[in-house]
């Protein structure tokens, strides 16, 4: 199982911007170091709590600090910008980073960024499906391309002032070949989005704040639109992002990732409990569908949500996750503001060095007796 670093990023709003830009820079430098084998930045525009407006730009910050691991948009929002523009500079930094990108890609889902860009009542899961063929059709087209017809969204075309002879009307293309990973985001409960991922080749990321019964509906619908196109799935390709804190003790992992009102976990799930209620997407915290809103409180949630523990404690509850979902190809570590910087750290720190092996060594020896041995860390 590989390991890998997600980010939104989400810091407390009366930090200082630059404060928490670096702190989120330093955060992917030391996952590098680590050796996690990608990044995933997210971005938004309007949510003064997320610090990345522009998700490549952030990370273009990060090629030359770093050495080995891949960087992600995480996502790209597809309906903020025309997506040809996404092509070119995807492709671009493609080639500036070695050839380590990943495009992460996703409508945009925060009501507050539509309505900034004039978009809040259009239909953002369409024009989504329609730049998805644009950025696809120009990396793996031949000018003039002619993508979509007169009259579409985007009609992509170089036709009326395409001149090969001086090198004009085509678009340059990523050093990747065919094309960069393509990876989603799937972030409710029956996603028929990854069905489409799965009929295109496009990797799953199940998303930290679902509960993992969910998270068990996303592969059978991935699995579903593989074989629509006649693929085989591979689980190595699904990713699940989970809300993990490691300690050297089971009261400091208590404390910082649930208990103390200055945890970072608990200001987390404060916040995405309020704007997930504003934004009628409670559900997303139910264990049913007729749960009643009054029944998600916020200490169920982090008991459901956060994986924290120690080392023996979190591989533990990571082989059961690996058992309840079927497999799965990369855990996604995601980060969290560090309140405390040295517990920051130290877990990423943990995760990748004590956790990760003992996870992987539990996969190779699924015994009896390694089993008993889980339940025992886990417990």
């Amino acid at each position: 199982m590989r390991l890998g670093y997600f980010a939104m990023p989400f810091h407390p709003e009366d930090r200082a911007w630059h404060e928490t830009l670096e702190e989120d820079r330093q955060a992917v430098i030391l996952a590098d170091r680590l050796g996690f084998h990608d990044a995933f930045i997210g971005e938004h525009l309007t949510d003064r709590s997320e610090s990345v407006t522009n998700s490549m730009l952030f990370l273009a910050t990060l090629i030359h600090d770093t050495t080995r691991i891949r960087l992600a948009t995480g996502t790209s929002n597809l309906s903020h910008s025309h997506p040809a523009l996404i092509a070119a500079n995807a492709a671009m930094f493609d080639h500036l980073s070695g050839g380590r990108f990943i495009l992460g890609v996703s409508p945009g889902a925060l009501p507050s960024d539509a309505e900034l860009l004039g978009i809040l009542d259009a239909d953002r899961n369409a024009m989504f499906a329609e730049a998805i063929d644009v950025i696809t059709g120009l990396w793996q087209g031949e000018p003039p391309y002619d993508i979509g017809a007169p009259g579409d969204r985007y009609h992509v075309t170089t036709r009326r002032t395409r001149a090969p002879e001086f090198g004009l009307g085509a678009v340059r293309g990523p050093l990747q070949q065919p094309r960069p990973e393509i990876v989603g985001t799937v972030v409710a409960p029956y996603s028929k989005g990854v069905l489409a991922m799965g009929a295109r080749d496009f990797h799953p990321l199940s998303a930290n704040f679902l509960l993992p019964q969910w998270v068990a509906t996303h592969w059978p619908n991935y699995v579903q639109g593989a074989d629509s196109a006649g693929r085989t799935a591979d689980r190595a390709d699904w990713r699940v992002a989970r809300t993990i804190f490691v300690a050297d003790d089971a009261a400091t992992a208590a404390a910082y990732g649930r208990d103390d009102p200055r945890s970072p976990y608990r200001h987390y799930y404060a916040k995405m409990l309020r704007k997930m209620a504003m934004g009628g997407r409670l559900n997303l915290f139910k264990t049913s569908r007729d749960q009643p809103d009054s029944e998600v409180t916020l200490e169920g949630t982090l008991d459901a949500l956060v994986i924290a523990g120690t080392p023996e404690s979190v591989t533990g509850q990571l082989l059961e996750l690996q058992h309840d979902l079927g497999g799965f190809g990369e855990i996604v570590y995601a980060g969290m503001d560090w309140a405390d910087e040295r517990l920051g750290r130290r877990s990423m720190e943990l995760m990748a060095d004590k956790v990760l092996p003992a996870v992987n060594a539990g996969l190779d020896d699924p015994t009896p007796q390694a089993l008993a041995h889980t339940g025992e860390a886990a417990g």
